[in-house]
C-alpha cells in the first residue's frame, strides 16, 4: 500500500471518490495548518474540504456541507511503521 492518501476522498459510500481501504487505515487531514476532524471530504489538487454544517439535513437526510478552500494535507494515522513503534513502546514500560 502506498504511504500517500488518495488526492480526492470522501465518506460517503455512493460518491465516487469513496475508498474504504483507505478509510480503514485511518486518514488525518490538517487544513490551514489545524488538524479537522470533521471532514467529510477533500480534494488536494482544487484545495477544499467540505464539513458538515450543524445538524442540518438535505431533503435526502445527508448533512448540509459547507465547502473551505485553504491547505489541505491529508495523512495516514497509522501504518506499518506505527504499530511496530508501539509494540516496543508498550514492552519497554512493563520493564
Amino acid at each position: 500500500m502506498s504511504d500517500t492518501p488518495p488526492d480526492r476522498l470522501s465518506i460517503n459510500p455512493r460518491s465516487e471518490h469513496f475508498d474504504s481501504d483507505a478509510l480503514g487505515r485511518g486518514i488525518g487531514i490538517r487544513f490551514n495548518g489545524v488538524e479537522k476532524t470533521n471532514v467529510e471530504e477533500y480534494s488536494v489538487p482544487e484545495g477544499w474540504i467540505k464539513v458538515a454544517a450543524g445538524r442540518s439535513l438535505d431533503r435526502k437526510g445527508q448533512p448540509m456541507l459547507l465547502k473551505l478552500k485553504g491547505a489541505v494535507e491529508p495523512y495516514y494515522r497509522s501504518g506499518p511503521e506505527a504499530e511496530g513503534e508501539g509494540e516496543t513502546e508498550a514492552s519497554s514500560d512493563t520493564e
